[in-house]
């Protein structure tokens, strides 16, 4: 597999990419012409926040299975139309969250004491230090657009610098601003005329692109000081622009703009124009918020491998997944490992056409959210039908493209288990369901196969024979597996009724030949036998 990297990462992540056995081409700037027509070739891409990822790449990449963003925000990524595809999209929110926020209270600091301006006059041996008289931040009021992850760092920093600080963020609970001894403002409007210093970190949606305009400067306080290390075109830069010449706004610090210039050009080969850039009230910094060793690393060693484990097919916190924490996955890994081999049983064991799938929890199971597990059962179910590769993003999508009709159900009443996993595969004929648990949080068992109940611990390589419940089978499906030096490593028998019919599941250590299928299939007695490959 193939995977081009557009923008730069740690050399680490590139060799991360290589050990394990992807063909990497590095094309750090690439044009955006040479790039369309080089996509085709790769399986993954990865990028930071230049490369745009659109429907213009993608109805190019044609092979394309994982988008890899270095970093937090995805802008520049048409998430939509990448799920669309079945294209998982990854990135690495938590990485580079330290050093956004430390470099946005580096800049507030600066524009409180014009350090940029200073350092200019003193190295052009402008030593007047009267001229650059700044302010404290010390007891002013610090508003901050946006308590995530960024936005909780900061205030941290920022009131042990010992400010006031207040928030905006109608998606934070109360419970998170007390946590946080931070002042919760109901509205825009109350946090703008209170602070002295506003710092924005919000993601660049509809809802925030251009939230700070002319309207909202008019109601902050005169002398306020802006700080943008999110994303540009959250502050509207003409208006920002006039504010800051009738000193309406006395500094502002920005690290995005809008739109944004090259980052790899030279100076002189450098284009790019902006108002803001002639103002001496104005620093700017060249979207430096992740630029740093640490979070270069970070990002870099723990994007690849997230597309590496993408690429594998395993189970990765993506962006167009339901949300995830790294906790949640590995507390449900055991789940998600059950509920695909339930989904694997049906067409390894049947072959009427599928119209309904249905998974049932009960147990603990029930009362937590669960739709990873399903299209865990979607991914099992539709592998060994389906030419395309199977992923998390994608499988919903082709189940409905078959005309498959899914539902999910709960309950939380359960007598023998703690949970219980069941997949009903409903046909024009009949419902046969399986059904799975999970002992001491990572001992996998299925329990029961179409109705046969077990105590099955699945293995790689699994018989399921169905057979008349009569003496001697058990016998003849020894010999014949001995006879060919088929190791047995487990075996049980269930039946419902004495002399009616009864199912094996036997683990046997390789897979069995289709010969020996049907030798087994010969025996008197035996009704059919599947070889199930988990």
């Amino acid at each position: 597999m193939k995977v081009i990297v557009t923008e730069r990462i740690a050399d680490e992540g590139i060799d991360y990419l290589k050990d394990n056995g992807l063909e990497v081409d590095i094309k750090y700037g690439v044009s955006r012409e040479e790039l369309l027509g080089i996509i085709g070739e790769y399986d993954a891409i990865i990028v930071r926040s230049v490369t745009k990822v659109n429907e213009e790449l993608l109805d190019a990449a044609k092979n394309l299975k994982v988008v890899g963003r270095a970093g937090n925000g995805i802008d520049n990524i048409d998430v939509n139309a990448c799920t669309k595809r079945g294209i998982i999209v990854v990135n690495t929110p938590e990485s580079n969250i330290m050093a956004a926020a430390e470099l946005a209270v580096a800049l507030a600091f600066a524009i409180f004491r014009n350090l940029p301006q200073v350092h200019v006059a003193v190295r052009n041996k402008d030593f007047r230090r009267n001229r650059f008289i700044g302010n404290e931040l010390d007891e002013k009021t610090a508003g901050i657009i946006g308590l995530g992850r960024i936005g909780s760092i900061v205030a941290r920093k920022l009131k042990g610098c010992n400010m006031r600080v207040i928030a905006y963020d109608p998606y934070i609970t109360d419970d998170r601003f007390k946590m946080l001894g931070v002042e919760k403002c109901e509205t825009l409007e109350e946090l703008l005329k209170q602070s002295d210093l506003i710092t924005l970190h919000t993601p660049k949606t509809s809802e925030t692109y251009g939230m700070i305009g002319e309207k909202e400067l008019n109601m902050c306080k005169r002398g306020v000081r802006i700080v943008n290390a999110a994303r540009g075109g959250l502050v509207n830069e003409k208006a920002l622009y006039s504010a800051l010449k009738d000193g309406r706004v006395a500094a502002a610090a920005l690290d995005v703009l809008d739109p944004e210039p090259s980052y790899d050009k030279k100076p002189e080969e450098q284009d790019y124009t902006n108002p803001l850039l002639e103002l001496d009230n104005v620093i700017v910094t060249p979207h430096l918020g992740a630029s740093t060793e640490e979070a270069n690393y970070n990002v870099g060693t723990a994007i690849t491998k997230l597309v590496v484990g993408a690429l594998k097919g395993e189970m990765v916190a993506a962006v167009n997944m339901p949300p995830m924490s790294t906790r949640d996955l590995t507390e449900l890994k055991p789940y998600l490992e059950l509920a695909e081999m339930l989904g694997k049983i049906y067409y390894q064991a049947e072959k009427d056409t599928v119209q309904q799938i249905e998974v049932v929890y009960r147990g603990d199971l029930a009362e937590k959210e669960t739709k990873v597990i399903s299209l865990s059962v979607l991914k099992g179910f539709l592998d060994p039908i389906v030419k395309e590769k199977v992923n998390y993003v994608n499988a919903e999508l082709i189940l409905k493209n078959m005309g498959v009709e899914f539902k999910e159900s709960k309950s939380t009443n359960l007598d023998k288990y703690t949970n219980l996993i069941t997949v009903k595969f409903t046909t024009k004929k009949k419902e046969l369901s399986v059904s799975g648990t999970v002992f001491a949080k990572e001992e996998i068992r299925i329990v029961d196969f179409f109705g046969y109940k077990l105590d099955f611990e699945p293995t790689p390589y699994v018989l399921a024979i169905q057979n008349v419940d009569k003496p001697g089978i058990i016998g003849q499906i020894g010999t014949i597996l001995g006879a060919d030096n088929i190791n047995i490593a487990a075996m049980q028998w269930s039946r419902n009724r004495k002399g009616e019919k009864a199912v094996a599941f036997v683990s046997v250590d390789a897979e069995v030949s289709e010969e020996i299928i049907r030798l087994l299939k010969n025996i008197d007695g035996v009704l059919k036998v599947s070889m199930l490959k988990f």
